[in-house]
């Protein structure tokens, strides 16, 4: 990150201006579903069967993370075994 100072063009003010750091938007974390050996629903089920796991959608670590505490409370609550986690994209 530059601080370094320049001259603005176009100006006979002798005004300085610092260069802006340039901002990264957060990664995005993956909310994924294991398969348990235990039949889900239809959409991701066929992908968590035939790859072991499947994406549900790509959210903000904060996000994600909400995501998947819900998910395994609500699963949990209804006797499902359902295994949700989320890593980095």
């Amino acid at each position: 990150m530059s601080t370094e100072k320049k001259r603005k063009e176009g100006t006979d003010h002798g005004v300085e201006v610092e260069d802006r750091p340039k901002i990264e938007p957060p990664n995005k974390y993956k909310v994924i579903f294991h398969n348990d050996g235990f039949e889900k629903a239809n959409a991701i089920t066929m992908q968590v069967h035939e790859q072991g796991k499947g994406i549900a959608g790509a959210y903000s670590k904060e996000i994600a993370n909400m995501k998947v505490k819900k998910c395994s409370q609500i699963a949990r609550a209804e006797g499902h075994p359902l295994k949700v986690t989320m890593e980095a994209e």
